[in-house]
């Protein structure tokens, strides 16, 4: 973490800047056990120059181990009926269940922010995104940091007495 005046409120004086990054070609038990290690439950993937290709989290491990769903069919008179978008659902299942590289399971395209916003902007696009970290990025899109849920808590508490602790 960087020090910072107390006033400080922008993400770079919260985010994390020794982040777990893992590749897209990295097998996936690779990248677990990474994460297991680090005792984390996600990492920003990135690419051979350093930029933000995606996120991978435990839920999408967890996915890969979870049962595939057959697709659903409906029989009414006689007639056979697939529900729509259960085609899909299938495949995308089979997939991820036979995932053995990282960009097989990642979530591509994450939510991102500066370096340079507001923890406030920060806690927004958590809220609103449904995430617990946010990769921090530079203009070329590299990694540069994360900020997670607890960064915000941290923040919010320093900001009702001293500043960042």
């Amino acid at each position: 973490m960087t020090d910072a005046a107390p006033s400080d409120d922008t993400v770079a004086a919260y985010m994390t800047t020794d982040v777990l990054c893992v590749t897209t070609e990295q097998p996936v038990p690779d990248a677990v056990r990474a994460l297991v290690e680090r005792g984390i439950d996600g990492a920003p993937v990135v690419d051979e120059a350093g930029r933000l290709v995606g996120m991978l989290s435990a839920s999408d491990v967890m996915i890969q181990d979870a049962h595939v769903h057959l697709p659903t069919v409906i029989t009414l008179f006689g007639m056979s009926a697939e529900l729509p978008g259960q085609a899909a659902r299938y495949d995308r299942d089979i997939q991820r269940a036979l995932a053995s590289k990282v960009s097989e399971l990642m979530a591509h395209d994450p939510s991102t922010i500066t370096a340079d916003a507001s923890m406030s902007d920060a806690a927004t696009i958590l809220h609103d995104a449904d995430v617990s970290r946010l990769p921090v990025i530079d203009d070329d899109g590299r990694l540069i940091g994360i900020i997670a849920r607890g960064d915000v808590l941290r923040y919010l508490v320093g900001a009702g007495s001293d500043g960042p602790h």
